[in-house]
């Protein structure tokens, strides 16, 4: 009987899993689906099972009238001590319990392909989960450790994930190189210098090819927040004005959008508080059109729609000039010519904290750029103009190569059975 071997790359927007069959060492497949969990209002909708996975869950959301519980970037509550657990349609689930849901959905596709019981798995992590938070860090590798063994597997070892991405990209090179490795993602942007060497792929010890490692907490879902609150939130009311004591007149707190510009803050809207507040804000407004939106856009959990737009609207922005950030859903409507120039601008921040910390980065592991032999970018977000611009800027004399931003990592982590040797 064969014998395999998982690589998993476990990410914020899209979880991948490679299959590597040890006997004839190579990679058997490869399955993407995106880190997505739905828990139905109607069961009916899904039938008997309590949640969808994946792709489906997307469509389960719609025809359940997103009205149940649709949870996306799960990866980012791991290392968030503050989240303890969620009830979700009367049952209780912590981060491991909706972390292992994507493992166990990966796993059995893969084990249908492979036609076994396959325990044995190498997963993906961020350099940092946090920032450089060791206590943060701990929890969460704490966390997916246990959600690896709730779906079901028994032999797990961690790899940083850019370095899965390089060994992925070792396999193509010809002559022994100096590589800066780039993983950028949707939660975080990890760094890697490592040599990379083709004939010593599938070697037992690399330890002394690994020269630096770094990581900051910045990645995709950082973009589509900062447009969410430059683009997103005037359409919900940002600059509302209430009054709720004659000739005083007010505006609603900033607090609330900013509890809009990422699916985990949500919740912040539950509280029967926060839901009178939100209620008499818009009585104060003369029922201000716009506040109007955020009310339906909470009481109809339609963030993960709004983001769907957010999303398409920075792919369309890899390629092209401009974009239409367009919503249109229970009289919340939204049409807006973004050029690139605009929407690099919104991101401008977010790309000056990862230049600054790559600065920091070469500057503290005493890296020169010009014994740099190549650049090795993965991750969706790497195709973001502005982040391209940034590594042309930054490294103007070295060569930038990219393999396949949705399955280098797993691959790669596929290729680092050596672990289970230590």
């Amino acid at each position: 009987m064969s014998k395999f071997l998982y690589g998993i790359d476990f990410g914020t927007t899209n979880s991948a899993l490679s299959i590597y069959d040890e006997d004839k060492c190579e990679i058997l497949d490869t399955i993407i689906i995106p880190s997505l969990i739905y828990f139905p209002y109607d069961l009916d909708v899904t039938g008997s099972s309590p949640y969808v996975v994946g792709e489906t869950a997307i469509t389960a959301y719609l025809q359940d009238g997103m009205r149940g519980r649709f949870i996306k970037s799960i990866k980012q509550i791991l290392s968030k001590s503050s989240f303890i657990e969620t009830r979700i349609n009367n049952k209780r689930y912590n981060a491991s319990d909706l972390v292992a849901l994507i493992l166990k959905e990966l796993k059995h596709r893969a084990d249908q392909i492979t036609c076994v019981d396959n325990r044995k798995a190498v997963i993906g992590r961020p350099v940092f989960f946090d920032d450089d938070d060791t206590q943060k860090d701990t929890l969460a590798q704490t966390r997916l450790t246990k959600a690896a063994q709730l779906a079901g597997f028994q032999e797990v070892r961690f790899q940083y994930e850019p370095i899965g991405a390089a060994f992925a990209y070792e396999k193509s090179l010809k002559k022994k190189e100096r590589v800066l490795v780039g993983d950028l993602g949707g939660g975080t942007t990890d760094f890697t210098y490592l040599i990379l060497d083709p004939n010593k792929v599938g070697s037992k010890d690399r330890k002394n090819d690994l020269l630096a490692t770094g990581g900051i907490y910045i990645g995709g879902d950082s973009f589509d927040s900062s447009f969410m609150w430059e683009k997103g939130t005037p359409y919900f009311g940002k600059n509302t004005q209430y009054e709720a004591t004659p000739g005083k007149v007010l505006t609603v707190p900033k607090s609330l959008y900013a509890n809009i510009c990422t699916w985990d803050k949500m919740n912040f809207f539950s509280g029967l508080r926060i839901q009178k507040d939100i209620e008499n804000y818009y009585y104060y407004s003369n029922n201000d059109p716009k506040f109007k939106n955020l009310m339906t856009l909470i009481d109809n959990n339609l963030g993960y729609s709004v983001f769907q737009s957010i999303e398409q609207t920075k792919i369309e922005l890899t390629t092209k000039q401009e974009s239409s950030f367009r919503y249109s859903n229970m009289d919340i409507e939204i049409d807006e010519q973004i050029s690139l120039e605009a929407y690099e601008l919104i991101i401008e921040k977010d790309i000056n904290r990862i230049d600054a910390y790559l600065s920091n980065f070469l500057d503290v592991n005493k890296i020169k750029i010009e014994e740099l032999d190549s650049l090795f970018l993965t991750g969706g977000t790497s195709m973001v103009a502005a982040v391209q611009n940034l590594f042309k800027r930054k490294f103007p004399q070295v060569k930038v190569n990219s393999g396949d931003n949705f399955t280098s990592v797993a691959q790669g982590l596929a290729y680092s059975g050596y672990l289970f040797e230590e």
